[in-house]
């Protein structure tokens, strides 16, 4: 089974931290990094060239969509955030799916089945 390199870009280091220990029990998903701003985001997926990204859409120094716009790249991606407002713009991106905080066990399991 092909390993899944995650990364989790969440300005708040509790959410990094649930989603983590949530992901520790599906063994193809590995985690291999995490930002808390744009910046960070933006040279952790330039060196570690996820396959899936776990993005917020508030962050400091820019949005999830300012992240989206400066990355080339062929990977999966499921926001996660506490707003629904930005469903239809989130759309344009063909996330797998929009998870609203705090994450539930039942919704990540129904993304991780859709991978």
């Amino acid at each position: 089974m092909n390993r899944i390199k995650t990364l989790i870009i969440d300005d708040e280091w509790l959410i990094r931290s649930e989603l983590k220990t949530m992901l520790v029990q599906y063994p193809n998903i590995d985690v291999i990094g995490e930002a808390a701003n744009v910046m960070d985001a933006l040279k952790l997926y330039e060196t570690m060239k996820p396959d899936l990204v776990f993005l917020d859409i508030q962050l400091p120094g820019g949005s999830g969509f300012d992240f989206l716009s400066r990355v080339n790249g062929n990977f999966k991606l499921v926001f996660i955030t506490a707003f629904d407002q930005f469903l239809n713009e989130a759309k344009r991106y063909r996330a797998i799916d929009y998870l609203m905080k705090p994450i539930s066990k039942d919704k990540l399991s129904r993304v991780i089945r859709k991978l």
